[in-house]
């Protein structure tokens, strides 16, 4: 943490003269914590051709990150709206998950099994790519902590600084690197192949699709909107789903398939 007589600009001075060496992040933490006062940090990092790496976690309260590497880091980060932004190549910049979320995120199981016992209330992540394929996500979280969302004078200040974060961040991990193609047709042939492997059932392509925006939170409407089809389809979609694995929930969907994404 910052000391008591060190300034946001002295902070960020540290910060620029420890870039290349392993005492960076805590400095960038520091610096960060001094200009967008949070109350839990963790850098990620998402690659192409393999899952996300967890570079850095602070916190004051261990439930914020207590199954980052056993859940998410195992598969859970496909359903994460920040993974999303990783997908779909979102700009350099600061963004808030609330903003960025599906309509049913908050009523979905993602949420109420893994991002609900984080105790995080508001989040915001700095987009940084080192690489191309590469993204690196400078997350600031707010939890129980100090029970107290982003002001939007905060989140002004943090738009401010994205430049500077995105310049450190870059120069420091200029080395990791990843190959390959890694996007949404990726994900869902995975999911086809494992599900098939895994648990003797067949998934069809449009079945897949269908699987993970549910598993993200989006409504049927949601859905069909970014399927281009209508929210009626979408519903026979998940009769058949649901049909074909046997269940009659989101809950047991997830239970069934989130094993899966990992592998």
């Amino acid at each position: 943490m910052v000391a008591p007589n060190q300034t946001s600009e002295s902070a960020l001075a540290v910060a620029i003269e420890r870039i290349g060496r392993p005492n960076f992040s805590p400095a960038l933490a520091d610096w960060l914590n001094a200009s967008v006062p949070c109350d839990n940090l963790s850098w990620l990092a998402y690659f192409q051709h393999r899952g996300p790496e967890l570079l850095m976690a602070q916190n004051t309260r261990p439930e914020v990150h207590e199954n980052i590497e056993s859940v998410y880091l195992e598969g859970a980060y496909l359903l994460d709206p920040f993974h999303d932004l990783h997908l779909r190549k979102a700009e350099r910049g600061v963004y808030r998950l609330s903003e960025n979320s599906p309509d049913k995120f908050k009523s979905n199981q993602y949420f109420t099994e893994y991002y609900r016992h984080t105790t995080l209330i508001d989040e915001l992540a700095f987009i940084c790519y080192p690489n191309p394929g590469v993204s690196i996500h400078i997350c600031l979280g707010r939890d129980k902590s100090s029970n107290r969302r982003f002001s939007p004078k905060t989140i002004a200040a943090a738009r401010r600084i994205a430049p500077i974060v995105s310049s450190l961040v870059e120069s420091h991990w200029s080395g990791l690197d990843t190959t390959g193609a890694y996007d949404e047709a990726e994900i869902t042939a995975r999911l086809i192949r494992s599900a098939q492997s895994q648990l003797a059932i067949q998934l069809s392509p449009r079945q897949s699709e269908v699987a993970m925006l549910i598993l993200r939170g989006h409504s049927s409407i949601s859905i069909g909107l970014k399927l281009g089809i209508s929210a009626q389809t979408v519903k026979v979609f998940r009769k058949q789903l649901y049909k074909k694995c046997g269940i009659s929930s989101q809950a047991e969907l997830f239970n069934l398939l989130l094993p899966l994404l990992g592998q």
